[in-house]
C-alpha cells in the first residue's frame, strides 16, 4: 500500500518535512511512500529574486504530481507553506483542478492529512491546516491529524511547531530556521500514524 506525499516548498522547509513524513510511513511494514511536488506557478526570475533558486534545484529530482496519482494512492498527505493563514497558491491551484475526481468520488474513503510551515510561531499554522482539511473533507477523505500521543507537540522547553491538526515547522522571518528534530519527529509520527490507519482500513 502506498502513501502519496504531495507538497510545495519554495525554500526547502516543507520538502524536509515531507522526507520525514515518508520516513514515518516506511516504518510501517508493507507500506511505501511516494514524494511528489505540485507544479510551480512562479517564473524562474521571480523565484530567483525571492531567493528560492537553490532550494528549487535541490527538489528538481522529485516528479510533479499527476491527478491520476491521487486516485491511485491508498492515502495522501499534503504539505504547504502558509500564505496569509492559508495554503499556498501553487497547492490551491493544483487542488482546484481536481473537480473531475470529486465528481466521480475518486478520493472518497482515502485517509488524508496535512502538514505546513509558517515564518513565525503564531503565523497561521492551525488556520492553514484547518483550511486545507476542508478540501480533504469535500473530497470525502478520512482526515488523520497528529494525535497528542505525540507528546512532542506539548513541549515548553523550546519553541516548536506541532498541532493536533498536523505536523508543522517554523521557518523564521528570513527562512533561516530549519525544521527542528522535534518537528521532524512530529512529521515522522504523522506519516507513521497515517500509514498504520491506511493499512487497517485496507485490511
Amino acid at each position: 500500500m502506498n502513501v502519496l506525499i504531495v507538497y510545495y516548498s519554495l525554500y526547502g522547509h516543507i520538502a524536509t518535512m515531507a522526507q520525514a513524513v515518508a520516513e514515518g510511513v516506511h516504518q510501517v511494514p508493507g507500506m511505501t511512500a511516494t514524494l511528489r511536488r505540485v507544479p510551480e506557478t512562479l517564473p524562474d526570475e521571480v523565484i530567483a529574486k525571492m531567493g528560492g533558486t537553490e532550494a528549487q534545484k535541490a527538489q528538481s529530482h522529485v516528479p510533479v504530481c499527476t491527478l491520476e496519482e491521487l486516485e491511485a494512492a491508498d492515502a495522501i498527505v499534503f504539505g504547504t507553506p502558509t500564505r496569509f493563514g492559508n495554503m499556498c497558491g501553487q497547492l490551491r491551484q493544483f487542488l482546484d483542478a481536481t473537480g473531475s475526481i470529486w465528481q466521480r468520488g475518486g478520493l472518497v474513503g482515502k485517509p488524508g492529512g496535512v502538514f505546513c510551515s509558517t515564518a513565525t510561531q503564531h503565523g497561521g499554522q492551525e488556520t492553514t491546516l484547518m483550511a486545507s482539511i476542508q478540501t480533504l473533507l469535500h473530497h470525502g477523505m478520512v482526515v488523520v491529524g497528529l494525535p497528542y500521543a505525540f507528546a512532542g507537540q506539548m513541549r515548553l522547553d523550546e519553541i516548536t511547531g506541532g498541532s493536533p491538526y498536523g505536523a508543522t515547522t517554523i521557518a523564521g522571518g528570513d527562512g533561516s530556521r530549519r525544521p527542528s528534530e522535534n518537528e521532524l519527529d512530529a512529521a515522522r509520527f504523522q506519516g507513521n500514524h497515517i500509514a498504520a490507519i491506511t493499512q487497517k482500513l485496507g485490511a
